[in-house]
C-alpha cells in the first residue's frame, strides 16, 4: 500500500525511503539486539584477555598473592613451632675482603601467632608465662664451636665453602643447639644494604645512653691496605665518636654506631655493640612504621628494591608476608635480650681455641665437643614464656 495513502501526506523520495528502511529495521528487531549483544560480550571478553595477557608479563599476579597472604593469614603456609616462628637474623660485613662474610650480627627473633581460642581455654597453657609479643635475643660473635673449630661469626662461612647456600643452613643449626629452640628461617642482610635502607628511610632516630670514641673503627676497602710496612696498620682505621643524646643518624653513621666494638670502657665490648644493634632495629621498625614511610609508596617500594639486592633468605613469598602481618600485629610488644654474660666463660687464649679470643658456656671447662648450653637453654624458656621464672 502507498505510503502517501496510509499517512495522508506527500512525501519527499528521501523521507519515503528512509520510512521504509524503518519498517525493515524493526521487522527484525530481535535479530539487531542480539548482534549488538553479541558484540558487547565480545568486547568486553576481549578487554579481560587483554588484561590477563598484561597482568601475566607483570608482577600483579605476585603482589595480588602477597596482598592475600597479608590480610587472609594462613599459618598452614609458614613454618612454627608452639605457636611461634623462629627466625635467625644476621648481618654480615660484605666486600671482597676476607672477612666479607663474617656475621657480626647474629640475632635470634621468636615472633608469636595468635594463640586459639580452644587453646587458651584448654588449660594446655597453664604453668606458663604465656608471654606475647616479639623476642630478640642477641647472641655473641665470639662463642667457641668446637665441631668446626671456629668462632661463630665464621658458620656462615665456612657453610657456603661445604656447599653453595649452605651458610644459612649450618648457622641455623649451630644456634639451634646454643639457644636450645628451632630456627626456622634466616635472613641475613648485607651491611651495605643496611646504609641504604637507613638513607631511603630519611635516617633514623637514635638515643645514644653512652658518650664513646672507637680510634680503630676499619675503614671500608682498606682491609687488606700494608699501609707501607707499617705493623700496627694505622691506615685500615679511622676514629669514630658519638656525643650522648638523641640525634639523627645518616646510614654510614649508623653503621659505624651499630659495629664499633674498639671503644674504651663499657661500650667496647660485643655485649655493649649487640644493645645498640637492638636499639637500631627498634628506631628502623619504629620509623618504618611512621605515617610518613607507611603512607608513602615511593619509600616502601624504595625499600624493597634494596632489600631484594642486598639479602639473602630461606623464606619464601607467602612465608614473608604471613611474617610480616606478625610483625605488624605486634609491633608495639617487642622486648630485646642480650645472652647473659653471667652464662659464659671468657678462657685465656690457647691452641685448645687456636688461640683466638672466644666465650665458651659456664660449665664447659674444655674445647670438646659437649658444650653443655642447658643454662642458656633454661634461660631462654624463661624469655618466651614456655615456664614460669622467677
Amino acid at each position: 500500500m502507498n505510503e502517501e495513502i496510509i499517512t495522508g501526506k506527500k512525501l519527499s523520495k528521501k523521507k519515503l525511503w528512509l520510512l521504509r528502511l524503518k519498517r525493515r529495521i524493526f521487522k527484525h528487531v530481535w535479530v539487531l539486539r542480539a548482534a549488538l549483544l553479541a558484540v558487547g560480550i565480545t568486547a568486553v571478553s576481549l578487554t579481560f584477555l587483554l588484561f590477563g595477557l598484561v597482568v601475566r608479563k607483570t608482577q600483579t599476579p605476585f603482589y595480588f598473592g602477597l596482598a592475600k597472604d597479608f590480610i587472609f593469614v594462613n599459618d598452614n603456609k609458614i613454618k612454627s613451632f608452639e605457636g611461634k616462628t623462629n627466625i635467625l637474623l644476621l648481618g654480615k660485613g660484605g666486600g671482597e675482603h676476607e672477612a666479607g662474610d663474617l656475621t657480626d650480627t647474629i640475632i635470634f627473633a621468636s615472633i608469636p601467632h595468635p594463640a586459639s581460642p580452644k587453646l587458651r581455654g584448654s588449660g594446655e597453657l597453664q604453668g606458663t608465662n604465656e608471654k606475647t609479643g616479639i623476642k630478640l635475643i642477641s647472641t655473641p660473635r665470639d662463642i667457641w664451636i668446637p665441631e668446626l673449630r671456629a668462632k661463630l661469626n665464621s658458620i656462615y662461612y665456612w657453610g657456603n665453602q661445604k656447599k653453595e647456600g649452605g651458610g644459612l643452613v649450618l648457622v641455623k643449626s649451630v644456634v639451634e643447639q646454643i639457644i636450645g629452640e628451632p630456627v626456622h628461617y634466616a635472613i641475613l642482610l648485607d651491611f651495605e644494604g643496611f646504609k641504604r635502607v637507613v638513607d631511603v628511610l630519611g635516617g633514623i632516630e637514635i638515643n645514644v645512653e653512652r658518650a664513646f670514641i672507637d680510634e680503630r673503627y676499619p675503614i671500608s676497602g682498606r682491609e687488606d691496605d700494608e699501609c707501607g710496612g707499617d705493623t700496627e696498620y694505622k691506615c685500615r682505621y679511622e676514629a669514630v665518636s658519638f656525643e650522648e643524646g638523641v640525634q639523627i643518624m645518616s646510614g654510614e653513621t649508623a653503621l659505624k654506631f651499630v659495629r664499633s666494638r674498639n671503644a674504651e670502657g663499657d661500650e667496647g665490648t660485643d655485649f655493649a655493640r649487640a644493645g645498640r644493634q637492638q636499639k637500631m632495629i627498634d628506631a628502623i621498625k619504629e620509623r618504618v612504621m611512621s605515617r610518613e614511610i607507611v603512607l608513602s609508596p615511593k619509600k616502601l617500594i624504595a625499600v624493597k628494591d634494596v632489600l631484594s639486592d642486598y639479602t639473602e633468605s630461606d623464606t619464601d613469598s607467602s612465608a614473608a608476608a604471613i611474617l610480616a602481618r606478625r610483625v605488624f600485629q605486634s609491633r608495639n610488644d617487642v622486648s630485646s635480650y642480650l645472652l647473659p654474660e653471667k652464662m659464659l666463660e671468657n678462657p685465656p687464649k690457647s691452641p685448645l681455641y687456636d688461640n683466638l679470643y672466644v666465650f665458651i658456656p659456664k660449665t664447659d671447662s674444655s674445647a670438646g665437643s659437649g658444650q653443655d648450653w642447658a643454662e642458656v637453654h633454661e634461660w631462654v624458656e624463661c624469655v618466651l614464656g614456655k615456664k614460669v621464672c622467677s
